[in-house]
C-alpha cells in the first residue's frame, strides 16, 4: 500500500531547443547576448536608423508630390497643385541630407562602444 511512483520523462532534443527559444526571450540583454550578437545589433542599429528615417521622407515627399501633380493634370487646379508639387519636393530633396546627418550622429553615439566592442573580439580570437 505505500508505494510511490514516478515517471520522469526527458524532453526530447527538438522540445529542448524550442524551450532554449522561449527562455532567450526573457533572459536580460545584459545577460543573454554575447559581445557578438551586441556588436551586430549595435551596427544594425546605426544602419538602419537612418535609413528608415530617409524612406519615410522620401516616399511621404513622393507621395505628396505626386498629389500635386494628379492636382494639375486630373483636376485641372494649376496653382494649388504647383503649390502641393514644391510642398511634396521639399522632404523628397533633404531625405539623403537628413539620412547622412543621423547617419553620422549615430556613428558619434555608439562608435566608440562598437571600436571597444570589435576590438576586444578581435583580441579574444588571438
Amino acid at each position: 500500500m505505500d508505494k510511490f511512483n514516478f515517471k520522469y520523462v526527458a524532453p526530447t532534443e527538438e522540445e529542448r531547443k524550442e524551450i532554449a527559444s522561449i527562455r532567450k526571450q526573457y533572459v536580460p540583454k545584459s545577460e543573454g547576448e554575447s559581445k557578438l550578437e551586441r556588436l551586430r545589433r549595435l551596427d544594425a542599429k546605426v544602419k538602419n536608423v537612418p535609413a528608415i528615417t530617409a524612406l519615410i521622407l522620401g516616399v511621404l515627399g513622393t507621395l505628396i508630390f505626386g498629389l500635386g501633380l494628379s492636382m494639375i493634370l486630373e483636376w485641372g487646379l494649376l496653382v494649388w497643385g504647383i503649390v502641393i508639387c514644391v510642398v511634396g519636393a521639399i522632404p523628397a530633396i533633404v531625405a539623403y541630407p537628413v539620412y547622412t546627418s543621423v547617419l553620422n550622429s549615430y556613428k558619434k553615439r555608439y562608435g566608440d562602444e562598437i571600436l571597444k566592442l570589435s576590438e576586444e573580439l578581435l583580441n579574444e580570437k588571438e
